[in-house]
C-alpha cells in the first residue's frame, strides 16, 4: 500500500468514527437514529462513501434526525390555563459535515440558509478545520437569521472519541420541566439552590443542554449501589 493509500484510509478511519459518534450524540439526546446506522461497520461506510478515486466527500456523511416521543415530552411545557396545548422546543436537526478547508461566514451562511429552507429546528455543524474568528463572530451574531434551536458547532477531533462512553464520565439524564418541578419542590429548594454546570461543559455539549434545565447525574458507590445528584444548567 503506497502512502497516499495509507494516509486515505487513515482519514476514512477517522470520518467513519465522527460520524458514527456523531450519530450516537444524536441518539443519546433522544433523536431517532437507526441502530444501523450508528453500528456501520468501517468496510461498510466505506463502500457507502468512498468515490471511485478514493476520496469522500464530507458533505456526503450529512444526515438529518426527528426527536422521538420521549424527547418531544421532554422539551414540551406543561399546559397552562393560558397555554393548554403548548408545542414542544424540539425539532428536526440536520447534522451538517463541513467541506475541507477553511470554514467562514461564507460557509456558515450557505448552512443557515439551508437549515431555514427545510425547516429545521435546529443544526449541527462538523468541520475539520477551526473556524475562523470572522465565521465565530459570524454566529455569535445575526441572531434573528438561526433557526428557532440554534446552531452547534464541533470539530471532528471533538468527537473523535466519545466522552460519555468513558467509564469515568457517569451518565447523564436530562429532566423534563415537569420532573424539574417536582425535584424543586420536594427538596423545597430554588433551581439557584442546586449545583451548577456550565453550558459549556463537555457533557453539557454532548447533550445539547440548555441554560434553565437540569440533569441527573448517576454515580456509582459503594454503599449504596448508586446515587444520583443533580445539576442547575447556567
Amino acid at each position: 500500500m503506497s502512502e497516499d493509500q495509507k494516509r486515505a484510509d487513515r482519514e476514512l478511519t477517522r470520518l467513519w468514527k465522527v460520524r458514527g459518534n456523531a450519530q450516537q450524540m444524536c441518539a443519546d439526546r433522544g433523536y431517532e437514529i437507526s441502530t444501523d446506522e450508528i453500528e456501520m461497520t468501517y468496510d461498510e461506510f466505506k463502500r457507502k462513501f468512498q468515490m471511485q478515486d478514493g476520496i469522500l466527500d464530507r458533505r456526503n456523511l450529512s444526515f438529518r434526525a426527528i426527536p422521538s416521543e420521549e424527547m418531544l415530552a421532554k422539551y414540551t411545557d406543561p399546559p397552562t390555563a393560558k397555554v393548554p396545548d403548548p408545542k414542544p422546543q424540539i425539532g428536526t436537526i440536520r447534522i451538517e459535515f463541513a467541506p475541507d478547508g477553511q470554514i467562514g461566514t461564507k460557509e456558515l451562511r450557505t448552512y443557515i440558509h439551508t437549515l431555514h429552507d427545510e425547516n429545521f429546528y435546529t443544526g449541527i455543524f462538523i468541520t475539520k478545520e477551526p473556524i475562523t474568528s470572522m465565521g465565530n463572530r459570524f454566529l455569535q451574531g445575526n441572531q434573528e437569521f438561526k433557526p428557532p434551536g440554534g446552531i452547534e458547532t464541533f470539530s471532528d477531533q471533538d468527537l473523535l472519541v466519545n466522552i460519555s462512553r468513558h467509564e469515568l464520565v457517569p451518565k447523564h439524564i436530562l429532566l423534563s420541566k415537569e420532573e424539574k418541578t417536582a425535584l424543586l419542590e420536594r427538596y423545597r429548594l430554588k433551581e439557584t439552590q442546586l449545583p451548577r454546570m456550565q453550558v459549556t461543559d463537555p457533557m453539557a455539549r454532548y447533550m445539547g443542554l440548555r441554560r434553565g434545565q437540569v440533569v441527573k447525574i448517576i454515580r456509582p458507590s459503594q454503599t449504596a449501589g448508586r446515587y444520583a445528584s443533580y445539576r442547575w444548567v447556567i
